[in-house]
C-alpha cells in the first residue's frame, strides 16, 4: 500500500467524542477518497462484548451519515495510547476524540488525545466540538513547524472549497516603540503583515482557488488562534514552533489550542527534525 492509500484511522472506545471523531473521520476519509479504519483498543478483556457492540454502533453511524465511505472495524487487546500511536505509523490521517471514557469531567483535554497528539508519527485530529462550516485556520510563525502545517492547511482548505486563515502572533514589542528611534506602530503592523504575506505566497500561488485571509497580531498566540477559530471547521498547528525548549515534546501553543480551541484541531508534526 502506498502512502498515499494508507487509511484515515479513528480511535473509538463508545464515547460522545469518540462517535464526533469517527464521524468527522469518516468525512474527511471520504472527501480524501481514502478508507477509513475504525479502531478500538481494548484494555480490559472482560469487557470484550461490550466493545463490540461500541464499535459496532459507531460504524453504523458513519455509514448512516457518510453512505459513500470504505469503512473497515477492528478491536485489538492493548493500551490504547500505545496502540494508537503504533498505529499512527500506518494512517494518513489520525483522528480521536477530546475525551473518552475514564476522564475526569472537568478535564479538557483527555490522556489518551493529549499523548496521541504528542506521539502520533502522522497528523493528529483531535475533535472538539463540530466544525463542519467555517475557513480553515492555520498558526503560523516561520518555523519548519509551522510551514509544515500551511501545507497541510492549504491542503485542507482547498479539498473543503473553504477559505484559509492564517494567524501570525507576534511579541507585543513588535508592534511598540521602544526606547530608540522606532518607526510608529502603523509602519509597524504594515512590517508584521507584509512578513506574514510573504511567508504564505509560495502557497497561495499553488492554491490560487483557496481565497486567504491574513491576521498580523500582538495577542498570545493560543488567544489569537482561538478567536480565529470561533467559526472554524478546523484549526492547523505545528506540533511545535519558535520559542519553544528542545525537550519538550509538544509546543506550548499545540497545547494551548486542543485544550482551548473550539473546533477540531489538526496537530502537524514536521517532516524534518
Amino acid at each position: 500500500m502506498t502512502r498515499s492509500r494508507l487509511p484515515v484511522v479513528a480511535g473509538v472506545d463508545g464515547s460522545a467524542p469518540s462517535t464526533d471523531a469517527a464521524l468527522w473521520a469518516a468525512r474527511e476519509a471520504d472527501l480524501r477518497g481514502i478508507p477509513l479504519r475504525l479502531l478500538l483498543v481494548n484494555d480490559d478483556p472482560g469487557r470484550a462484548e461490550q466493545a463490540a457492540k461500541a464499535l459496532a454502533e459507531a460504524a453504523s453511524a458513519c455509514r448512516e451519515q457518510v453512505p459513500g465511505v470504505q469503512l473497515a472495524e477492528e478491536t485489538t487487546q492493548g493500551h490504547p495510547i500505545d496502540e494508537l500511536v503504533r498505529r499512527s505509523a500506518m494512517a494518513e490521517l489520525l483522528v480521536v476524540g477530546s475525551r473518552g471514557h475514564g476522564g475526569f469531567v472537568e478535564a479538557l483535554l483527555g490522556s489518551v488525545s493529549a499523548s496521541v497528539a504528542m506521539h502520533g508519527a502522522c497528523p493528529v485530529v483531535v475533535v472538539r466540538g463540530h466544525g463542519t462550516t467555517g475557513p480553515v485556520v492555520v498558526g503560523v510563525d516561520n518555523s519548519r513547524g509551522s510551514r509544515t502545517a500551511l501545507d497541510f492547511a492549504f491542503e485542507a482548505a482547498s479539498r473543503c472549497r473553504t477559505d484559509l486563515v492564517a494567524v501570525q502572533a507576534l511579541p507585543d514589542a513588535y508592534f511598540h516603540p521602544g526606547p530608540f528611534p522606532h518607526p510608529d506602530r502603523d509602519e509597524l503592523r504594515a512590517d508584521a503583515e507584509r512578513h506574514l504575506a510573504e511567508q504564505l505566497s509560495g502557497w497561495a500561488s499553488t492554491y490560487p482557488d483557496v481565497p486567504v485571509r491574513r491576521i498580523a497580531t500582538n495577542e498570545h498566540p493560543v488567544a489569537a488562534l482561538r478567536e480565529a477559530a470561533a467559526d472554524a471547521r478546523l484549526l492547523v498547528v505545528g506540533h511545535r514552533g519558535r520559542g519553544g525548549f528542545t525537550g519538550l515534546l509538544l509546543g506550548s501553543v499545540a497545547a494551548g489550542a486542543l485544550h482551548h480551541a473550539p473546533c477540531p484541531v489538526a496537530v502537524i508534526r514536521s517532516t524534518n527534525p
